[in-house]
């Protein structure tokens, strides 16, 4: 648990890596929670939205709070469920921003493809995250550089001899897109059909980023609707990789729209910022 970790939120700009470090265990801290209920099935429930929420989902909040809050009690968290239910706290230049499973779909289909999610936002930009796939058992991190291990459920965050280095990559003529697995929307097909994309690849929640972070595709358009919670994370681990989080006019996604109920507006995640300046609309 936190104690000497919660020093990270006390560092300057040039410790990114050390708070990526600290959000990566507080969503390693979730995982055994989210895969117990994995494994033996359970209820799935609607949220006033009509978004399905399981127990994962809630006991999995409760997890990460808990530890954020011992370690960083003055940093307001802006957290998914929390939320729903009305529990929104102010924030100023500095917050957290939790996803306790994104993915519900995928959790609820059990193909894996699914999330915990952790960011710090600092000035209106993901400035630290990390993204944890407990059933891939697979972490990614990154603050001032992006990096992804192996983590099985129930270890804490390993040595940094087992951190890989992760980048983005220079886009190819032909492109690799990667698109939501359950939440295919037409202005984002039509955006795609202007690039010259020899390859798709689906995935499910904030895995999408992470596969561009890592090298493996080129962009990732969302015009549908999403919420701060459910890019803030993978925006980070992109940007710490060298990519870029844009929206339709080549502006970086901002965050902390609490007049607008945390809800994000399009955006285009690109691996290679000149291809996202070639390709912008405006």
């Amino acid at each position: 648990m936190p104690g000497d970790q919660s020093r990270a939120f006390r560092f300057g700009p040039a410790s990114r890596n050390e708070i990526a470090q600290f959000l990566a265990s507080a969503a390693l801290a979730a995982g055994p929670a989210v895969m117990e209920v994995y494994e033996r099935g359970g209820e799935v429930l609607r949220k006033d939205d009509g978004s399905p929420v399981t127990l994962a989902d809630r006991r999995a909040e409760t997890v990460i709070c808990e530890f954020l809050s011992q370690a960083a009690p003055q940093m307001p968290i802006v957290a998914e469920e929390a939320v729903s239910q009305g529990r929104r706290p102010a924030v100023d230049r500095r917050f957290l921003l939790v996803d306790p499973l994104d993915g519900t779909k995928e959790f609820i289909a059990r193909n894996g493809e699914f999330t915990i999610n952790v960011a710090m936002i600092e000035g209106g930009a993901p400035v630290a995250g990390a993204v944890y796939a407990p059933a891939l058992a697979r972490l990614w991190f990154g603050g001032d550089r992006a990096f992804v291990c192996e983590a099985p459920v129930g270890n804490t965050l390993p040595a940094p001899a087992e951190w890989r280095p992760i980048h983005a990559r220079n886009a190819m003529q032909a492109m690799i897109a990667v698109a939501s697995r359950s939440h295919a929307d037409a202005k984002s097909e039509s955006f795609l059909q202007r690039l010259p994309i020899a390859e798709r690849r689906s995935r499910g929640s904030s895995l999408k980023f992470c596969l561009i972070a890592e090298g493996e595709a080129d962009v990732y358009p969302r015009f549908g609707p999403t919420m701060e919670w459910d890019t803030a994370a993978g925006d980070a681990v992109l940007r710490a990789a060298g990519g870029v989080v844009l929206d339709p006019g080549g502006s970086p996604l901002t965050y902390g729209k609490n007049d607008q109920d945390f809800r994000n507006g399009p955006f285009i995640a690109w691996g290679d910022a000149k291809a996202a300046l070639r390709f912008s609309s405006h």
